[in-house]
């Protein structure tokens, strides 16, 4: 099944061998490039380990090898700024 726009994956070597290090990745686009039988062009953007875009990339996977994703919700520190009265 392939993704949709929006889906947070990781991304390992069972998707393609260029993924020996896993990424995780946020789906922008599926392609609907004619292409290899069992394999996809996606576009989105590479996360960090807190789901910070860190990279665009278009990456080229067999969908059954694509596993869920999921980042780290923190907290992040507002910023106060004091208003004059």
């Amino acid at each position: 099944m392939l993704p949709k726009t929006g889906d947070v994956l990781r991304v390992t070597k069972a998707a393609s061998v260029q993924f020996v290090q896993p990424i995780l990745f946020r789906v922008i686009r599926v392609h609907d490039w004619q292409t290899y039988d069992g394999w996809a062009w996606l576009d989105g953007y590479q996360l960090n380990a807190t789901g910070d875009a860190v990279e665009r990339r278009s990456i080229f996977v067999q969908p059954q090898g694509l596993q869920p994703g999921s980042v780290k919700v923190t907290q992040r520190a507002v910023s106060r700024v004091p208003v004059p009265a």
